[in-house]
């Protein structure tokens, strides 16, 4: 969590909502989006969006009025107090990040196989990448988080920058692709399907709570907090739109099919071609990389703050190697979920359980309506 004083503006708020959610999510789901919803994969991203937007109001509601780096923790506490149920909600918590890991890890395991190889066998090289990456990061954060910081600050400007020039150029190219036609209404799933769809790829989605932990350290709050939630989730409901719009114009079903766990990557090679299939490979890398450096520190920060609070045994605010012991432990389960679990499988816990812990934010937000003046219009203080 945020300890240092400094005060960020509505630039640096925004950016840590947009690089929180265009993390490793993007890269690992999107084949995942467009073998559960076709054609209608632009809709599924759109139905997620609306969900993590509409959510974004009680993180700006409650970050104005209970600012404190704890954030989701901290609300669900505010709202239910400290009982068995707030202490199972944020033990879910700490259960999602490592799911979360877990998908970038595979994210990053999947491009790098599919980039580079190893020993021929893509599985097999897959598995060697997620240890590495896994391990690798966890030494990083033993050694110096300023490190990690800088590694995410560098990371977003890439990954934003190379996303943003690949939906510009996809979009422009769009209208010749012989594949087009993919996006007619009758290669849409039904309804039903269409909303799970959305409902499972809704992880790449989730980054947008980390303004909450920053939200003491935001300059002019009343202004700045609920901009900053609105803005970076709805550039980036815009980017995933564009992005699945250029996938399903661009590759054929089948193909995109066979390369689902690195798909984007082959999107990009019609785009700008074999270059654009290695550039978009790198990205991910880099993406995923920095999102599992903060998120094992966040993860880290979540468990030694339950343990604090006793919602888990408090031997968990034992420190090694200055470290808090959950960072280790974390990193462990991280290791056996990220090698023993498929990305749908990883992907769908990972939603499942942030949609149940947003739904209860939006809950306590209800709960404490009283106390925050809980308005029907989103953009009242703003």
């Amino acid at each position: 969590m945020l300890k240092t004083k400094t005060q960020i503006g509505l630039a640096e708020a925004v950016s840590i909502g947009i690089g929180g959610m265009v993390g490793g999510g993007i890269f690992a789901v999107l084949g995942l989006a467009v073998e559960l919803s076709r054609g209608g994969t632009p809709a599924a991203f759109l139905i997620a969006g609306i969900v993590a937007f509409l959510t974004s109001y009680s993180y700006a509601r409650l970050s104005l009025f209970y600012p404190n780096s704890g954030g989701t923790v901290n609300f669900i506490n505010k709202g239910f107090g400290r009982n068995i149920f707030s202490g199972g909600t944020n033990n879910l918590l700490w259960i999602s990040y490592i799911v979360m890991l877990s998908l970038y890890s595979s994210a990053f395991g999947s491009y790098g196989a599919a980039l580079f190889k190893i020993t021929g066998n893509f599985n097999t090289d897959k598995h060697i990448l997620i240890t590495s990456i896994i391990v690798f990061c966890t030494l990083l954060n033993y050694i110096s988080f300023k490190a990690v910081s800088m590694t995410e600050s560098v990371a977003v400007f890439i990954k934003i920058f190379i996303l943003t020039i690949f939906a510009v150029i996809g979009i422009w190219g769009l209208k010749s692709n012989v594949n087009l036609d993919q996006l007619s209404f009758v290669n849409w799933v039904g309804p039903f399907k269409l909303v799970s769809g959305g409902f499972v790829i809704f992880v790449a989605y989730e980054g947008f709570e980390l303004i909450a932990n920053a939200a003491p350290n935001i300059k002019n709050p009343l202004k700045n907090i609920p901009g900053a939630f609105y803005i970076s989730v709805i550039f980036v409901i815009i980017l995933y739109i564009v992005i699945a719009f250029i996938t399903v114009g661009s590759v054929a079903f089948e193909k995109i099919s066979k390369a689902q766990e690195y798909v984007l990557a082959v999107a990009a090679e019609p785009v700008l071609g074999k270059a654009g299939y290695v550039i978009i490979s790198i990205t991910a890398l880099i993406s995923t990389f920095s999102a599992i450096n903060v998120s094992l520190y966040g993860g880290s920060r979540v468990n030694y703050e339950l343990a604090e609070d006793e919602e888990i045994s408090h031997e968990f605010t034992i420190t090694f190697w200055n470290e808090p012991v959950g960072l280790l432990i974390t990193a462990i389960l991280t290791l056996i979920v990220a090698n023993l679990f498929d990305l749908e499988s990883i992907s769908t816990s990972g939603s499942a359980g942030f949609l149940l812990i947003f739904a209860i934010v939006n809950i306590a937000n209800y709960k404490l309506a009283k106390h925050t003046g809980l308005r029907a219009l989103m953009f009242y203080h703003w």
